[in-house]
């Protein structure tokens, strides 16, 4: 992913998590801390969970796909070797 889209998917992420038709985002949020993980890599982590969401939507030409980024909310948080800290 090009970490020049990172500001603008975090910035997604902010809108997600006050929308009323995205409270899953700030569900995965409120367990990724009690876990112990400091919010902005929560959702630094989620915005990935986005951008990987978007290239599979410009790439394969196809629909947002929200239960697909919802498992991808599910499995977080990242292992630590795949993490780019910011």
């Amino acid at each position: 992913m090009n970490d020049d889209l990172l500001p603008d998917l975090i910035a997604a992420v902010e809108q997600q998590l006050t929308s009323p038709q995205t409270p899953y985002v700030a569900k995965a949020l409120v367990r990724l801390t009690k876990l112990g993980i400091p919010e902005s890599e929560a959702k630094f982590q989620i915005a990935i969970c986005l951008g990987e969401e978007m290239d599979q939507v410009v790439r394969k030409r196809r629909s947002f796909d929200e239960q697909a980024y919802r498992a991808s909310l599910d499995a977080l948080p990242m292992a630590e070797d795949c993490e780019n800290n910011s």
